[in-house]
């Protein structure tokens, strides 16, 4: 593993310019001065995994089934709360987490075969909750879109949540879907400056793009929210209204906020951008978060991770519900059911 190779700058199209050992690895790999790799390469790996829905009792997200068709991320996101999990595989939650990228080439299929099962209960499955379900190599490969067909034969109840504005690509499923309220999409907006967004996040769509996308889906009939995630205190959070604004025109009928999530590494990752991109506001945003956790940059207590505590948590909670109100926003909950769900043999036997 490299350790902080580059923490001065930040290859371009990435998010870190570092790449931090595993906290697993007893060992480390330390370049010698002057030694250099192509960080701008993404290098895919097939993923071998023998099912691909993974269930969740986690008491603060509200879906307890997601489905994962790939592993790491090459958006690139500075802030990614995911970025630990590809320690697990011996990797670094910098650089390797949004470069080395594992494809689950079998998720079709292990899809319909786990929908096939007699015994397999419908419940709404999110698409991904850890990491993009369309990156841009999904351009590509279709590995979501294929499984959305899949979800359609069965009239399953899904999630989509995604920076991406290629969810426009798969209007007409999640339009079909939602038809027998078994869909909805959220967009996730961290920012409208372009700008930051470009910095922040160096190869997920622009602003624009993806509140063209929520135009799309909403004129297909699919319900879509906005996430205002992740709010930076010090850096995003007084963009909270324009943001609800904006969605509201764009046809969001819902919207949610989640606070900034810092585990592990990913703490020194984010403090290294805010040296390379915003070192007159990093004690700003730094200090605000301890306010926010206790002391601490992230406390990852349930129902503390995703909002903080005290008074400035109440200050954007207020903010977030004054302006939803405004723009007419969480009038309704989204909601999903697998009322609808029938296997394809079934269908066959009511003819």
């Amino acid at each position: 593993m490299v350790v902080n190779d580059s923490a001065s700058e930040h290859p371009r199209g990435r998010g870190t310019g570092s790449n931090p050992s595993s906290r697993f690895e007893r060992l480390a790999y330390i370049p010698d001065p002057g030694e250099t790799f192509n960080a701008a390469e993404t290098l895919y790996f097939r993923d071998r995994s023998r099912s691909v829905l993974t269930d969740n009792d986690s008491p603060d997200l509200p879906l307890k089934r997601s489905l994962n068709p790939y592993k790491g991320c090459s958006h690139g996101c500075s802030y990614c709360y995911a970025r630990p999990t590809h320690e697990y595989l011996g990797l670094s939650a910098g650089l390797d987490f949004e470069s080395k990228i594992f494809v689950k080439e079998a998720a079709p299929e292990l899809l319909r075969a786990e929908l096939e099962k007699p015994s397999y209960k419908p419940a709404p499955i999110a698409f991904s909750g850890a990491t993009d379900p369309y990156q841009p190599v999904e351009k590509s490969l279709r590995l979501t879109r294929r499984c959305l067909e899949i979800l359609a034969v069965f009239h399953h109840p899904v999630s989509m949540i995604t920076k991406s504005a290629m969810i426009e690509r798969d209007a007409d499923l999640l339009g079909e879907l939602a038809k027998e309220d078994c869909a909805w999409a959220t967009i996730s907006l961290t920012t409208l400056d372009n700008d930051l967004q470009r910095r922040l996040e160096p190869r997920a769509s622009t602003p624009r793009a993806r509140l063209r996308a929520v135009r799309i889906l909403a004129d297909a009939g699919v319900p879509v929210s906005v996430n205002i995630a992740p709010v930076i205190p010090g850096l995003t959070d007084q963009e909270i209204p324009s943001i609800l604004k904006a969605a509201a025109e764009a046809g969001a009928r819902h919207a949610v906020w989640v606070l900034l999530r810092l585990p592990h590494g990913v703490k020194d990752l984010f403090a290294e951008w805010l040296d390379v991109h915003e070192p007159l506001k990093k004690e700003k945003v730094l200090s605000r978060l301890r306010q926010l956790h206790g002391g601490k940059l992230y406390d990852s207590e349930f129902g503390n991770r995703m909002r903080g505590q005290g008074p400035l948590s109440e200050q954007f909670e207020h903010m977030f519900a004054l302006y939803s109100r405004r723009y007419g926003l969480n009038r309704e909950p989204l909601s999903s059911n697998g009322d609808a769900f029938r296997r394809p043999k079934e269908q066959m036997e009511l003819f």
